[in-house]
């Protein structure tokens, strides 16, 4: 049987149109080209799109009602400067488009103009960014320290990025191992951004997350009654990434029995909900993970072999922090910004013996624990910079920090865990610190569990419990 051809993936085109009638007239143009058009009718709305999905080339009015076009041109080309912008213009403003040419825009066209003028200027642009992308491969692997959600520029990101970008455009199935925390999603999600599937779903699915006896359902869906509780039909995951992706994390954490059957949904590409004997295809891209060495677990018999040679077709493993050099204080800054924003702080930088301690930090629990250092220091601390004080006890060398500070760096304050070296029941500690932390975050139990390093679950659960022994002793 002849092999099926490659669809080519559909260029990505931004309008930036605020007239409506405009706007479609130029979308029937592009109608029978192979591109997928978005449009918006503000500057702001522009770059939201161009950050949410960036564009293969920009279609611009310099007339918009919130934002010069100059303003949004530039807006742009600081996000990607290799993006192709078309500016248009009426013959009163072909000035402005000249400057606009100046400032880094492909190429302007004069209003009114026909299908066949924009078709083949954005053809145009189109294949300058190709051949601009041709060149910039040469180099970009010196200089490249972000990529779809990724943050570093180190030789072992590098050699990740390279990876996700020569297997995003096939079919064959991704396995991703590293330690919990470096980003297994962010990866999983980095390929399907760079594949062909990017307009379909990403469905992420933890198998260590759900109960055993769901996870089924979870996956292949169910139909009502399947089941105590199935009061209707539900689709599954499957189903959900239909021409998409689905990720598979903590695969390793599947039970046997359920292997099997995921085995024959990889063969087959047919899935058969929980209580139906009706099979249906769907075509869906397979990304799993773990943070298990996935071979021990064939090895030890708790991984089916052949459900681990049909879903590790291509391995991707992921670096933990430690081994990245440079990268901790590079992901240490962007998260500092986002999380002062959020808090409303100052900080914006650390000292440099900060920066040596997070340098030689050996981080066992990677990005999510950098995560929880940073916004710990965020809600608790305030300055224009970070200093060690700030920092939490743990992130000191051993003996480092003085016994009589509180949790993440703050004097007591009435709410410590005890007075003196009086020891208290562990119930009390426990029961104290979360309501310190509830304080703290002003009673946002999300942000409380990110400072505790627990799930919000286990919140909520404690203080159910709390509530009911106090009506009962009331």
């Amino acid at each position: 049987m002849p092999a099926s051809p490659r669809v080519s993936p559909k260029r990505r085109i931004l309008l930036i149109e605020d007239t409506l009638p405009l706007a479609t007239l130029y979308v029937e143009y592009l109608r029978a080209e192979p591109l997928a058009v978005t449009h918006v009718t503000t500057g702001r709305d522009a770059l939201a799109a161009a950050e949410a999905d960036p564009p293969d080339a920009v279609v611009l009015d310099l007339k918009l009602p919130d934002m010069e076009g100059l303003e949004v041109l530039k807006a742009l080309q600081a996000r990607d400067p290799g993006v192709s912008v078309v500016i248009v213009t009426a013959h009163g403003s072909i000035d402005i488009a000249v400057e606009a040419m100046r400032l880094g825009a492909f190429d302007f066209i004069v209003k009114p103009f026909n299908a066949d003028r924009l078709k083949l200027t954005l053809r145009n642009a189109l294949e300058r960014r190709a051949l601009a992308s041709i060149v910039a491969g040469y180099r970009k692997d010196l200089d490249r320290g972000r990529f779809h959600g990724f943050i570093g520029g180190s030789p072992e990101m590098q050699a990740v990025y390279r990876t996700i970008e020569s297997v995003a455009a096939s079919r064959a199935n991704v396995f991703i191992t590293g330690e919990s925390g470096t980003g297994k999603e962010v990866a999983a999600q980095a390929i399907h951004r760079a594949s062909p599937r990017r307009d379909r779903a990403f469905v992420a699915l933890n198998c260590a997350a759900i109960p055993k006896d769901l996870l089924e359902s979870e996956i292949f869906g169910h139909v009502k009654g399947a089941f105590t509780g199935a009061t209707g039909d539900r689709p599954g995951a499957a189903l959900l990434a239909d021409g998409g992706t689905l990720f598979l994390d903590e695969i390793c954490e599947m039970p046997i029995d359920l292997q099997s059957k995921l085995l024959r949904f990889v063969q087959t590409g047919t899935v058969a909900p929980v209580g139906s004997g009706r099979e249906q295809r769907v075509d869906v891209r397979f990304v799993a993970a773990t943070n298990r060495d996935p071979l021990g677990e064939v090895q030890c018999g708790r991984f089916r072999e052949d459900l681990y040679y049909r879903l590790h077709v291509i391995p991707l493993a992921l670096p933990p922090l430690r081994e990245r050099g440079e990268d901790v204080v590079e992901i240490a800054r962007a998260l500092l910004t986002d999380y002062a924003r959020e808090e409303g702080k100052a900080l914006a930088g650390f000292a440099p013996e900060v920066e040596a301690r997070l340098r030689a930090h050996d981080w066992p629990g990677n990005v999510r624990q950098l995560q929880n250092v940073l916004r710990n220091v965020a809600v608790l601390h305030d300055g224009p910079r970070v200093t060690l004080d700030m920092l939490p006890p743990q992130m000191m060398p051993q003996g480092a920090a003085p016994s009589a500070r509180a949790a993440n760096g703050s004097q007591p304050d009435g709410g410590g865990l005890a007075d003196g070296d009086a020891v208290l029941p562990l119930w009390r500690v426990e029961k104290e610190m979360i309501q310190r932390a509830l304080r703290l975050t002003g009673d946002d139990v999300p942000r409380a569990a990110l400072l505790l390093e627990i799930s919000p679950s286990t919140i909520y659960r404690k203080l159910q419990q709390w509530r009911l022994s106090e009506e009962r002793a009331a």
